[in-house]
């Protein structure tokens, strides 16, 4: 029989093609091939007559992936591919409950709920039960019922130990009632109730036992428990278990994934059998060298080692900025030489940590004419929580913008509902005034929010830009709003973001007043500038920015990692989780792999964080990377209007704020403020392990 599909593989990845009808886990690191493992893998099997391609079931975690894997399947056999099951784990649940609506005890027609439906619904239910919703918010109740089902429990099985959590598992209940009774379900609802469905039915479980023989599974380190239990029941005895994946590559905790389902499966159904994919045809060597030695460095780990054969290639490029407007600028400076060495925009990548952090660079890109585009996400300006934000700045400083009116008169919730606006609409119509106007003259509901609106401009008159918008996001209630949001932290951080746009907007633009506006009106005039930039740009290459968590499974030729410091990468609050600091470094190890030919690790001495200066030291993943791939450039690029090193406030003995230092108990930490002089003075030091301390400058010994 011809084996062409053979041709192109190596000897491990060959082995894992023609492997027998036997389960086993596909250990593939990052570059290695693995959808063209898993893809040739189903084509052998079905080519060599050892499966009929019904008898396949094909699990994988985008749609996007599933697509992909048909059409490679499709120009690979000779066969059509209809009627195989490939798909992720809610398209194929919703297949089977589509199949077999009766025994799932579903309408033949049932509808599915995305996010915002199931929210929607949810708000609803609170309505008609007349349940306090600040006592038990609408987007809360959503994630216990999601985190519950997620877990393969319904109401009646959560455990509840104190009255909130019983009330929450009732409502969680009368969910469940209103949803079955419209005939409806959301995401989660999908592979529960498949999972139940096949779980009761034992008939039914068999005939798909029997059916599928062979089970594949992509991206296997990012499963849950539900997840690794529905597979389970799809798995008869006779099953052959292809789980294809890189615990390395585990950045999921946070949505349920459980890296220790890859130990269970190994125990389960591998039995032994692991074969490890290691030869990367992604990356250079240095670029390997650096991602290997880091992550060697976690100790729940299966292990591996990427290799290649393409040679050591340029070494890590590290710079360190005097603060983060040097460090984007750097940044751009690097990409503008890039672009004319002939590396296209397309191929360049800027990865960060957190949302937040895009606001610096894209300034700074938008500031040279290079264009950008953020993937997977929305730019900084046109974030809802930034927008809010500018609306309500939008209102105090002209109150007949409608659109503004109408997006913040009733966020945060007021309680002012659509009949209310409706019929103030209409007079606005009738007087041929602006909303506000109509407002003030008949509040009546809307009277707290022209209370709120006037206490706003009377709080903000003559207070610096950056402190107004401070001011305005607190009293108006977005903050607190933001904080009692399950994932809230990060709009709180891009609202902290603003106000640093704030402050720097009114150090770089001194003469807004001369040119007739006021520096709010200027920054609002920036920011919208910046938003609507973006419609200009569609279509033309554009340099990639976006999440380490969002380039996971992408590949540039050009990556810089940017805001390599402590407490921001790895991210502070993983330092109090389980577990929390080797998922950091998994996902630095995504970021690290993500780059081809260049890759270059940035950090800043200093960050503005809420309009103040904080200052902060090297990330410990720093450390851990081999020197001999790294090479440290000394050369800095200016930012416009940035202060160098050498303007820090300066203390004693030479030593100046910013500045690095190790103590012989503290180990290495970062000068943030002098006090006192002669035998009297002392420094402050925020040390990585122990925390912060005043030490006396005398007996400290500090070596810089």
């Amino acid at each position: 029989m011809n084996d062409t599909l053979l041709d192109s593989l190596n000897p491990e990845q060959r082995r894992a093609v023609t492997l027998p009808d036997a389960s086993a886990l596909i250990l593939a690191g990052a570059g290695s091939g693995k959808t063209r493992v898993l893809t040739t893998r189903i084509a052998w099997l079905i080519q060599h007559g050892r499966v009929s391609p019904l008898g396949v079931l094909a699990v994988t975690f985008t749609n996007k992936a599933a697509k992909e894997m048909l059409t490679r399947l499709s120009a690979l056999l000779p066969i059509s591919t209809r009627g195989m099951w490939v798909g992720t784990f809610h398209g194929l649940s919703n297949r089977l409950l589509r199949t077999h609506w009766r025994e799932a005890g579903l309408p033949q027609s049932f509808q599915i709920l995305d996010h915002q439906d199931q929210l929607a619904a949810i708000k609803r239910l609170l309505k008609a039960l007349n349940v306090d919703t600040e006592k038990y918010e609408p987007r809360k109740l959503q994630w216990f019922i999601n985190a519950n089902k997620e877990a393969g429990l319904r109401a009646n099985r959560v455990e509840a130990y104190d009255p909130h959590t019983r009330r929450l598992v009732e409502l969680y209940a009368a969910y469940d009632v209103q949803c079955q009774r419209e005939g409806v379900a959301d995401f989660p609802e999908l592979l529960l109730r498949a999972y139940e469905l096949l779980e009761r039915n034992e008939l039914l479980r068999r005939h798909y036992q029997e059916r599928f023989r062979h089970i594949l599974v992509d991206e296997f380190q990012d499963t849950n428990t539900l997840q690794y239990r529905w597979l389970r029941l799809f798995a008869g005895p006779q099953a052959a278990l292809f789980a294809v994946g890189d615990d390395d590559q585990s950045i999921y905790a946070f949505r349920g994934a459980n890296t220790g389902n890859m130990t269970e499966f190994e125990r389960d159904y591998a039995q032994g059998l692991v074969i490890k994919l290691e030869q990367n045809y992604r990356s250079h060597g240095h670029i390997l060298d650096a991602a290997n030695a880091l992550i060697a460095r976690n100790s729940q780990r299966l292990g591996k080692n990427l290799w290649t054969q393409d040679g050591k290639g340029q070494r890590l490029r590290l710079f360190q900025g005097y603060n983060d407007q040097e460090e984007a600028a750097f940044v751009v400076e690097e990409i503008r030489q890039l672009q004319r060495e002939g590396v296209s925009l397309t191929d360049m990548a800027v990865l960060y940590r957190s949302n937040a952090q895009s606001r610096v660079l894209e300034h700074a890109l938008f500031s040279a004419g290079l264009p950008y585009r953020v993937y997977g996400g929305l730019r900084f300006f046109e974030r809802q929580e930034v927008k809010h934000a500018l609306a309500y700045l939008r209102m105090l400083t002209h109150p007949e913008d409608d659109g503004a009116f109408l997006r913040i008169v009733n966020f945060p919730t007021r309680g002012i509902g659509a009949r209310t606006l409706e019929t103030l609409q209409e007079k606005a119509r009738a007087a041929g005034a602006s909303l506000w106007q109509a407002a003030c003259e008949a509040p009546g509901k809307l009277a707290p929010f022209v209370r709120l609106l006037e206490d706003l401009r009377r709080a903000i008159d003559g207070l610096p830009l950056a402190e107004a918008l401070a001011q305005v996001i607190a009293m108006s209630g977005l903050e607190a709003h933001y904080q009692g949001e399950r994932e809230g932290a990060e709009r709180l951080e891009n609202l902290g973001e603003l106000i640093n746009a704030a402050a720097l907007f009114e150090q770089e633009r001194e003469d807004a007043e001369a040119a007739g506006q006021t520096p709010l009106d200027a920054f609002l005039a920036h920011a919208a500038l910046e938003a609507g930039e973006h419609q200009a740009e569609a279509g033309r290459e554009a340099v990639q920015l976006m999440t380490v968590h969002a380039a996971k499974g992408l590949e540039f030729h050009t990556v810089f990692i940017t805001g390599l410091e402590e407490g921001l990468f790895p991210h502070e609050q993983s330092f109090a989780e389980n577990d929390g600091l080797e998922e950091e470094r998994r996902l630095m190890y995504v970021a690290l792999t993500r780059a081809r030919r260049r890759l270059y690790l940035t950090f800043a001495q200093a960050r503005l964080l809420h309009g103040q200066t904080r200052y902060g030291m090297a990330s410990r993943f720093l450390d851990e990377l081999p020197a001999e791939a790294l090479l440290p450039l000394n050369r800095s690029v200016p930012a416009p209007g940035a202060p160098v090193a050498a303007t820090a406030p300066r203390g004693q003995a030479g030593l100046q704020v910013g500045q690095n230092v190790r103590h012989a108990k503290f180990g290495v930490g970062v000068i943030v403020d002098f006090e006192g002089r002669g035998t009297d003075a002392r420094v402050q030091i925020r040390f990585g392990q122990a925390g912060t301390k005043w030490l006396v400058l005398q007996y400290a010994n500090l070596q810089t």
